[in-house]
C-alpha cells in the first residue's frame, strides 16, 4: 500500500477557500477522527456545494447506514487495501477501532475473506467486496451466499458502500491527497 505521492494536485483549502460552514464541518470531522481538519474534506470543500452534497450522501452510508458499523468499517478497509489507498486505510483503521475492528481484524483483512476467524456473514460480505472490486459485478453464487446473511436492502447498501469507497480511492489517488496528521492525545 502506498501513500499518495508527491504534492497534492489540489491543495487543501483554508477557511477562505472552503467557506466558514465547510471549514467548521472539516474541523468537527477532524476532531471525530483524531486529526486536524481532514485533507480530503478540505480538498473536496473547494467545490462547496459538491462537498455538502457528497457529505450528505456519504453520511447516509457511514455512519448513518443500516449495516453494522463494524461491518461497514471492514468493507471500507478491504476496499482501501485492495486499492492500495493508504489515506483511506489509515483513516478507517482509526475509525474502525471505535466500531470494534481490532488489530488482528486489520491484519486478516489484508489476507482477505478466506482468512481464519471471520464469521460466515463477514466472510460473505468480504468475498462480495473482493468480487465487486475485481469484476465490478457479483456472480450468482456470491449473491446467493450474501443473501443468506443480508436482506435485499442491505445488499443494495453494501454494493453502494463498496462502490463509493472505490470512487473515493480514485479521487484521493488522482488528487494526491496527503495523509492527515494525527493529533497528540
Amino acid at each position: 500500500m502506498t501513500a499518495a505521492s508527491g504534492v497534492p494536485r489540489v491543495a487543501p483549502g483554508g477557511i477562505r477557500e472552503v467557506g466558514t460552514v465547510n471549514w467548521l464541518v472539516c474541523r468537527v470531522a477532524g476532531r471525530a477522527a483524531g486529526t486536524g481538519p481532514p485533507n480530503l474534506f478540505r480538498t473536496l470543500a473547494r467545490r462547496r456545494g459538491l462537498f455538502r452534497g457528497w457529505l450528505w450522501f456519504a453520511g447516509r452510508l457511514m455512519p448513518g447506514g443500516s449495516l453494522p458499523r463494524r461491518e461497514t468499517e471492514l468493507v471500507i478497509l478491504r476496499v482501501a487495501h485492495l486499492r492500495g489507498c493508504r489515506y483511506e486505510f489509515d483513516h478507517h483503521v482509526r475509525l474502525g477501532r471505535r466500531a470494534g475492528v481490532r488489530e488482528r481484524d486489520v491484519e486478516r483483512l489484508k489476507e482477505g475473506p478466506r482468512a481464519d476467524g471471520w464469521t460466515p456473514r463477514e466472510r460473505a460480505v468480504l468475498a462480495a467486496v473482493d468480487e465487486l472490486h475485481a469484476d465490478r459485478d457479483l456472480a450468482d453464487g456470491t449473491w446467493t451466499r450474501l443473501r443468506a446473511h443480508l436482506s435485499e436492502g442491505e445488499c443494495v447498501e453494501l454494493a453502494v458502500l463498496a462502490g463509493h469507497y472505490e470512487m473515493l480511492a480514485t479521487v484521493i489517488t488522482a488528487l494526491r491527497v496527503q495523509p492527515d496528521h494525527v493529533r497528540e492525545r
